[in-house]
């Protein structure tokens, strides 16, 4: 599965720079954009994160196909989950590619106990998508990236009115640690017209983890 991944990513490396001649012919046009989910509670490839509902905001600056941006989520109850992540990622065409620097409180100056790394690799074709990442784990009692990490594959498909995925994974992401189903998700969304001039996007999904056994329905809203 590691060589797998390895060469993944090496596809979308190699594809990425093939097209990157094409991309400097293109005008790069730059924007800021900001905003804020709310969720009913914080679901991820399968896994729940704190209790109560969850403040996600986001800044992201972007030109051309390059992105650079940061996001966060912060529970409302009394179980926190502390997350605020960076990310930089290069998408031309249908071919991204992302390096996320995942933080879950505690010191930010020491990645032995509170950084998780993770390049990841999307392929998309009209309304299927794809997405294959490898988190980086810190070793123990060292303040540097070891060589193991967990393994992510993600297939989704959009049917218009809704969409669906099928996430699988080792480690964290699954009950033994073995590589296993770990996502099965069905989801929709709908803008709720408010004003004349303003809508509330909403969206919500129906999430099952078999190998946990873990069953969640979530909602949220954009602003």
């Amino acid at each position: 599965m590691k060589k797998t991944m390895k060469l993944l990513l090496a596809f979308g490396l190699a594809t990425i720079f093939a097209l990157n001649v094409q991309a400097q012919d293109e005008e790069a046009a730059s924007s800021w954009d900001t905003g804020l989910d709310i969720y009913s509670s914080y679901i991820w490839r399968g896994a729940k994160f704190g209790e109560g509902a969850a403040l996600q905001p986001y800044v992201e600056f972007s030109t051309g196909g390059f992105a650079l941006g940061a996001w966060g989520s912060v529970n409302s109850g009394s179980s926190e989950s502390l997350e605020m992540d960076l990310y930089a990622s290069y998408s031309i065409g249908a071919v991204s590619l992302t390096v996320t620097d995942y933080y879950f409180g505690g010191d930010w100056t020491s990645p032995k106990s509170t950084h998780y790394l993770e390049p990841s690799l999307g392929v998309s074709a009209g309304d299927f998508s794809f997405t294959a990442a490898y988190m980086l784990l810190p070793e123990d009692g060292e303040t540097k990236f070891g060589e193991e990490g967990d393994t992510y594959l993600e297939a989704g498909y959009s049917f218009g009115s809704f969409d669906v995925a099928l996430g699988a994974g080792d480690g964290q992401y699954s009950d033994d640690g073995d590589f296993a189903v770990c996502n099965i998700s069905v989801g929709t969304s709908k803008d709720i017209v408010v004003t004349d001039t303003f809508t509330l996007p909403v969206s919500g999904a129906v999430i099952l983890n078999p190998s946990t056994g873990g069953f969640f329905i979530t909602a949220g809203i954009s602003f």
